[in-house]
């Protein structure tokens, strides 16, 4: 928000703004080296965070989220997995009535992360881009596609820490 404030401001109040997105920063890269050192003292968590970090598209911050607030990762089913992020597609049916399918519920905080991490690693990572330009061209609304990758996603990522493997391309088609 600092960041968008001075954007709009006038320029001799941005001297004002520029100080606090100093102190945010600072705040932001001390809990990155605690976090950092939390990791480094469990030898569980250290072999997750190098698991889940050896994914092209996935940093930190997904790792950190996954750590934190899914403990569960690789102890789960693909689906309970999808379904615990909140990326599983939901039917909405009742007697005669179809409705679309959705996703619904979940962890909404690793969802928005993994989300934008999906925007990273749908340029980097040449299986989520095939996948993404295959949902497209097949008609898929960008967002659907964006969220079928990210379940895809983390489908991998659980699969990864529960195996115990590293990225490899050809385990995730």
């Amino acid at each position: 928000m600092e960041k968008n404030r001075l954007g709009i401001m006038p320029k001799d109040i941005t001297s004002l703004i520029k100080p606090v997105l100093t102190v945010i920063k600072k705040q932001l890269e001390k809990v990155d080296q605690k976090l950092l050192g939390l990791i480094e003292n469990c030898e569980d968590y250290k072999i997750k965070n190098d698991i889940i970090q050896s994914m092209p598209g996935v940093g930190n911050v997904v790792a950190f989220s996954l750590l934190s607030n899914m403990p569960e990762l690789g102890y789960l089913t693909n689906k309970q997995a999808a379904a615990l992020v909140g990326v599983a597609p939901v039917n909405r049916e009742s007697g005669i009535y179809q409705g679309h399918r959705r996703i619904n519920g979940g962890r909404y905080q690793i969802r928005t992360v993994m989300f934008m991490a999906m925007m990273s690693a749908m340029q980097c990572n040449p299986v989520f881009k095939a996948t993404y330009q295959r949902l497209v061209a097949a008609g898929k609304p960008k967002k659907v596609a964006i969220i079928a990758c990210v379940r895809k996603m983390i489908v991998i990522l659980n699969a990864m820490v529960r195996e115990g493997g590293c990225w490899d391309p050809e385990f995730a088609k």
